[in-house]
């Protein structure tokens, strides 16, 4: 075993070990750190959709970025702000791999650990992230898709995310209040109103993305890689399901089996097309959500817009009644699904170098 395989098992080892017991601590089951579970309800604490059940500012996803702004500026000495001409599609694609997410109830890291709480109903959503892997793995060979190369920025612009990330939770701090409407929304039943305690859950975030940025673990990332024979990331996921697995155990929080899982549904098919929707999106993006959020804290502008583009799809899952819930898919979320692998295959078809410069 080489060594960045085993910073790949660790950062699966922190991820899993570390979500098991922030849901231990509070956070909804089998949602120890979901990047988009929680863009959403940050989305939703800010007012941008009104779903009163999923509204609250999630400190995990403050604590992603600045783990990777820690990392990168004393660990790893890789802080780099950048940005890339690829901004308007991945914002687009920000927007689909939410609605596609949410369809499914999850990322791709709340996807194993659901596997690791044995939520058998994540088989489905596991299988699909592959699949839409494998199909953006397909456009990057044949059609020759890629993403503009990024340029530097100057170096105060890479400080901004971090920035507004810690203004965000100082609101979040002091329950931030406008009379009784806003400016931050907070949920006073369902899942946005269990959560963990707010500094625990900051340094849960912190640390998790100080080993994802240090492994550069991927969801996305490693089955692509695995699809050309590389396995070496790919056991990062494995260590994350199987710590997950261990911790659940340990705390009594395992269940195995299809029904009553918590905030998940049993409608295989739409699991299973929702990740493919997000594992296309993702991947053409060049990372999962919760190495976007971590690349934030490293300068990269180009993960911000892609950041932003989840949470306007968040706003318009929960606006528009896309979003799934226990009780299975919406009406209109087969039309955007569809919707979404229109715009992601547009993407991907014509998104080469010279395409997009042209």
């Amino acid at each position: 075993m080489n060594n960045t395989t085993k910073w790949f098992i660790v950062a699966g080892v922190v991820l899993g070990a570390v979500a098991a017991f922030l849901a231990y601590s509070g956070n909804p089951g089998n949602m120890g750190v979901c990047a988009a579970c929680f863009l959403r309800d940050t989305t939703g604490a800010l007012g941008f959709h009104r779903a009163a059940v999923v509204q609250y500012v999630r400190p995990e996803i403050i604590g992603l970025v600045l783990g990777g702004f820690v990392a990168s500026m004393f660990w790893t000495k890789e802080f780099k702000p950048v940005a890339n001409a690829s901004a308007f599609p991945n914002f687009f694609l920000g927007i689909f791999a939410m609605i596609g997410a949410l369809v499914f109830l999850g990322c791709p890291w709340r996807a194993f650990l659901r596997l690791g709480g044995g939520d058998m109903t994540a088989v489905a959503g596991f299988l699909g992230l592959g699949a839409g892997v494998a199909i953006a793995s397909w456009l990057k060979k044949v059609r020759g898709y890629a993403p503009e190369t990024n340029v530097e920025v100057p170096r105060a612009y890479g400080y901004l995310p971090l920035v507004f990330a810690l203004i965000l939770f100082a609101f979040l701090l002091i329950g931030l209040k406008v009379g009784e409407n806003g400016p931050l929304f907070f949920s006073a039943k369902g899942p946005g109103s269990m959560h963990a305690n707010i500094w625990l859950a900051l340094g849960a975030g912190a640390l998790i993305g100080v080993f994802i940025h240090k492994s550069k673990f991927c969801s996305v990332g490693a089955f692509a890689r695995a699809f050309r024979g590389d396995w070496g990331m790919f056991m990062g996921i494995v260590a994350v399901v199987v710590a997950a697995s261990v911790v659940n155990f340990a705390l009594g929080q395992y269940k195995f089996g299809f029904e009553g899982q918590p905030i998940a549904h049993n409608d295989w098919i739409w699991n299973f097309l929702g990740m493919v929707l997000a594992g296309l999106c993702f991947s053409l993006s060049e990372g999962c959500p919760g190495k976007h959020l971590v690349q934030m804290g490293t300068g990269n502008l180009g993960s911000v817009i892609f950041v932003l583009g989840m949470m306007a799809g968040a706003a318009i899952a929960h606006n528009f009644l896309l979003a799934s819930s226990a009780a299975g898919i919406t009406a209109a979320a087969p039309y955007a699904v569809v919707l979404g692998f229109a715009v992601a295959l547009f993407i991907g078809f014509f998104g080469k170098k010279a395409a997009i410069r042209a």
